[in-house]
């Protein structure tokens, strides 16, 4: 199996979804597996979704009733559980695209003492042409938490990015802290 779960909340984001899948899969870390919950999208993205799966086998597409972003994180979270031995989650966004090295940054930040490995998000609008060759400088800091110091963190406003992207989490910790349905601002 793989070693870390991507996982994609899809809804009606059509003309953005190949950019992110494509980004996703000229990661320069190889070892994943992609997660695409398609969460009743009422365009083409599911059968978009299904395309990619027939064409590369680290793919897995969920299609279920629309239920919003919470829902379809926690379905593909789920679905981790149930039918993977990976370690780690991470989250993206269906309509951004990834650096071509973050699963690999993100995966050397970690050890035994880590919970969360995260980075920042760049508001840069415009995709590069070959965002497979995409080059940019990166910046590290690492800080060991335990769960309760880290939940002190998160609510202390003391962070890179208050939000499910652009990190990665341990498994462990997503099954006892599921996405809440229906809440506003739902990361």
């Amino acid at each position: 199996m793989s070693l870390i779960s991507v996982i994609v909340p899809i809804y009606k984001v059509e003309s953005y979804l190949s950019t992110c899948i494509d980004s996703i899969l000229c990661q320069s870390f190889t070892d994943f597996e992609l997660i695409l919950v398609d969460d009743g999208s009422p365009d083409n993205c599911g059968k978009i979704c299904d395309e990619y799966a027939r064409k590369d086998k680290r793919i897995q597409v969920i299609h279920k009733e629309n239920g919003g972003l919470s829902s379809a994180r926690n379905a593909g979270i789920d679905w981790a559980f149930k039918n993977s031995d990976s370690q780690w989650i991470t989250f993206i966004d269906s309509d951004d695209w990834i650096h071509p090295q973050m699963l690999e940054i993100l995966y050397c930040a970690v050890d035994e003492n880590v919970q969360i490995s995260m980075c920042d998000l760049c508001k840069d609008y415009i995709c590069p042409e070959d965002f497979c060759s995409y080059k940019s400088e990166w910046k590290f800091e690492k800080h060991s938490v335990n769960e309760d110091s880290l939940i002190l963190f998160m609510q202390s406003g003391d962070y890179l990015y208050w939000g499910a992207c652009a990190k990665l989490i341990k498994k462990d910790i997503l099954i006892k802290y599921p996405f809440t349905i229906g809440k506003i601002h739902e990361d």
